[in-house]
C-alpha cells in the first residue's frame, strides 16, 4: 500500500488526524491545564456523564480507567433522561462535541431542573449557551472535527478537571508517559508497511471477514467499544464484541451452530498484562476453544507501564487498524452518510 492508493480513497484526510492525535493529546492536556473550574464538588455522591457516539466514548475510558479510585459510582447516560437518583449530590458531566447533541441538550436541560452539579465539554452549540445561561463551567474545545476523531478533546479535559475537583490524584506523569508513546506508535503506524505495521496486518486480516472482539472487562471494555465504533465508521463494515468473563457465562455457547459464518470471522483478542489472573487463563483456554471454530484469531497486547498508556496504546493501535481497513474496504474514513440521514429525518419529526 502506497501513501498515493491511500489518498486516493482518503479525500477527506482521516489519516491527518489520527497521525496527529498525540499533538491533539498535548492541546487537549494544555486547555484542561489552563480551565478555570469553580464547582463545589463537597458531598457528591455520583458522576453521571451525558452523551453520545464519540462524545460519550471518553465518558467510557474515563469510567473504566478510574474504576479502581473513584470512590462514588460513575455512570455513562446515552439517554434523553437521567436516571432518578440524580440530584444536588451528583456531578453531571456534559459532553457534546458539537454542543447540538439533542439527547445531551434534553438530559442536560433536564439535570438543570434537578439541581445537579453541571459540568460541560463542549465546542459550541446549545450546550455552550446553556451553560453559559446557567453560569455553569464550561472547557470549550476546537471544533471541526468528526467526534470519533476528537477523543482526546473528549477524555483527558475531564481527567484534568477531575483532579482539580480533588477527585481524583494527579496523573500528570502518566499522561506524559502516554503522549511519548503516542508519539512512536503515531510514527511507526503511519507507514503503511505490511511488513512492519501491526495495525495495517491485523486490517488486512479483518478484511472481507465479520470483526469479533474480545477484551477483559475491568479496565479495557470501553477500549473494545471504541474498536468495534471505528471499525464500524471508518471502515464501513460490521464489528461485534464482548468482555470477559462474561461472555465465558453466554457468548462462548454460541460459537457452534453457524459453521459458514464462523469461519470467516476474524477474532482479535485485547490483552493487558493487568488483566485478572482468573481472566488471563480464561482468554487462553477461550482462544484454544474458538480455533476449533476458525483459523482467523489474533492477540495484540497492550504497551506502556502506566495502566492509561496500556489503554491508549491499544486505542491508537484500533484506530489505525480502522483507516487501513477502510482504504482496503476502498471506503473513504471520513463520511458518515447514513448517520447524516437518520439526523435529517429526525429533524422533521
Amino acid at each position: 500500500m502506497t501513501i498515493e492508493e491511500i489518498r486516493s480513497v482518503d479525500v477527506s484526510d482521516m489519516y491527518a488526524l489520527i497521525r496527529g492525535f498525540p499533538d491533539q493529546v498535548r492541546e487537549a492536556v494544555r486547555i484542561g491545564a489552563e480551565a478555570r473550574i469553580s464547582l463545589p464538588v463537597r458531598g457528591v455522591r455520583s458522576i453521571v456523564l451525558c452523551g453520545l457516539g464519540g462524545s460519550a466514548i471518553g465518558g467510557d475510558l474515563l469510567k473504566s480507567y478510574l474504576s479502581a479510585e473513584l470512590e462514588v459510582p460513575f455512570l455513562v447516560n446515552r439517554h434523553y433522561t437521567l436516571p432518578s437518583f440524580v440530584g444536588p449530590s451528583t456531578l453531571v458531566l456534559i459532553s457534546s462535541y458539537s454542543g447540538n447533541t439533542e439527547e445531551t441538550t434534553t438530559a442536560h436541560r433536564e439535570a438543570v431542573r434537578r439541581k445537579a452539579k453541571v459540568l460541560c465539554i463542549s465546542s459550541n452549540g446549545l450546550t455552550e449557551k446553556l451553560a453559559l445561561r446557567t453560569s455553569a463551567p464550561l472547557i470549550r474545545i476546537p471544533g471541526g472535527l468528526p467526534p470519533r476523531a476528537a477523543l482526546g478533546y473528549s477524555f483527558f479535559p475531564l481527567l484534568l478537571a477531575l483532579g482539580k475537583l480533588g477527585l481524583i490524584r494527579n496523573r500528570q506523569k502518566d499522561v506524559g508517559e502516554t503522549i511519548a508513546l503516542l508519539d512512536r506508535k503515531a510514527a511507526e503506524y503511519a507507514v503503511p508497511e505490511p511488513a512492519s505495521n501491526l495495525s495495517l496486518e491485523l486490517a488486512g486480516q479483518l478484511q472481507g471477514r465479520l470483526g469479533v472482539i474480545y477484551s477483559s472487562t475491568e479496565f479495557f471494555d470501553a477500549v473494545n467499544t471504541r474498536w468495534r465504533g471505528q471499525i464500524a465508521e471508518n471502515a464501513k463494515s460490521l464489528c461485534f464484541g464482548h468482555v470477559l468473563p462474561e461472555m465465558n457465562h453466554n457468548e462462548l455457547v454460541g460459537w457452534k451452530v453457524l459453521k459458514g459464518l464462523m469461519k470467516e470471522t476474524q477474532v482479535i483478542f485485547l490483552r493487558d498484562r493487568g488483566d485478572h489472573k482468573r481472566v488471563q487463563i480464561r482468554m487462553d483456554i477461550t482462544k484454544s476453544t474458538l480455533q476449533t471454530y476458525t483459523p482467523h484469531i489474533a492477540e495484540v497486547w497492550s504497551e506502556g507501564r502506566s495502566l492509561l498508556a496500556r489503554m491508549f496504546s491499544l486505542i491508537h493501535l484500533g484506530d489505525w487498524v480502522s483507516f487501513y481497513l477502510a482504504i482496503l474496504n476502498r471506503q473513504d474514513p471520513m463520511p458518515v452518510e447514513v448517520i447524516d440521514h437518520l439526523k435529517h429525518e429526525l429533524a422533521k419529526v
